[in-house]
């Protein structure tokens, strides 16, 4: 079976049948007991998750009505393989047996693990058609379809982070493979995604500036600086000021990737509409 997390929360069981729970309480049950699949996850946390800072007095008891409700979906909508046991109660809380190959959090991020390492081993052909694959992933923002609390907001975060860093090899990857100008619409597209993440911004730069694109590359600077200053009152940095100059000098951008700016994949800012 398989639990998709990335996009609204489902099930898809062994024949292929797709399940998607109606009550977000046993969703966010279920769903912060899969962001560790194997592992304990204390009651806790769970009673965290579920009420934040104000549980109310019979937090345990309905927390225990939860998990039951989830172990009955299982059995009633035939979801699991029958005598196959999910949820195991084990102090201080509980815990879902399933393989790591069986949650979609778990998969992107060894894919994305995987295709970090294959282009840090120089083979740009592998990072990108794993990192695709770990892209491919992605049904739409996490969780999508219950109110998630403080713990599992952190997890998607987490996971917003990992798929900057995932877009970033991917345009790595494409840079190396001789397809920088290919990349110039996908930049177009994160830069509209992403505003605030100065990296994006000095790959589409320093793409239209390689491309012989020089008005465009300048635009496309004058727009960042322009953000920067109205959003967080920062100018851009050193290394961009120095691509901007090259370009007003008509000196010929370097083919290599341009630098990051900052640390690579830093944000400087929320997303779009964050």
């Amino acid at each position: 079976m398989r639990f998709n997390l990335i996009g609204p929360f489902e099930i898809v069981t062994d024949d292929g049948r797709v399940y998607r729970p109606g009550t977000p309480k046993v969703c966010q049950t279920l769903a912060l007991l899969l962001t560790r699949p194997n592992e304990i996850v204390t009651a806790e946390s769970l009673i965290q998750e579920l009420w934040g800072q104000r549980p109310p007095r019979s937090a345990v008891t309905t927390l225990q009505t939860y998990i039951y409700h989830a172990r009955r979906m299982f059995a009633t909508e035939e979801l699991a393989a029958p005598g196959r046991n999910l949820i195991v109660t084990s102090a201080p809380g509980y815990a879902i047996q399933v393989d790591e190959s069986e949650v979609d959090i778990r998969i992107f991020e060894r894919l994305v693990t995987q295709s970090r390492n294959e282009l840090s081993d120089g083979d740009a052909v592998s990072a990108l058609r794993t990192v695709r694959q770990a892209l491919d992933l992605w049904r739409g923002p996490a969780m999508s379809n219950f109110p998630a609390g403080d713990v599992l907001n952190g997890h998607i975060v987490h996971l917003d982070e990992l798929r900057i860093r995932a877009f970033e090899i991917r345009i790595e990857a494409e840079d190396q493979l001789g397809r920088r100008r290919e990349s110039i619409p996908e930049l177009r597209r994160l830069i509209n995604d992403y505003p605030l993440n100065e990296w994006f911004h000095s790959q589409l730069i320093a793409s239209l500036g390689a491309a012989g694109r020089r008005a465009e590359a300048l635009q496309a600077y004058q727009k960042l600086r322009w953000l920067l200053q109205e959003e967080l009152g920062l100018e851009p940095s050193t290394e961009l000021k120095q691509l901007q100059i090259k370009l007003l000098n008509s000196e010929p951008v370097p083919a290599e990737r341009w630098p990051a700016p900052r640390s690579r994949g830093q944000l400087v800012g929320a997303r779009a509409g964050a």
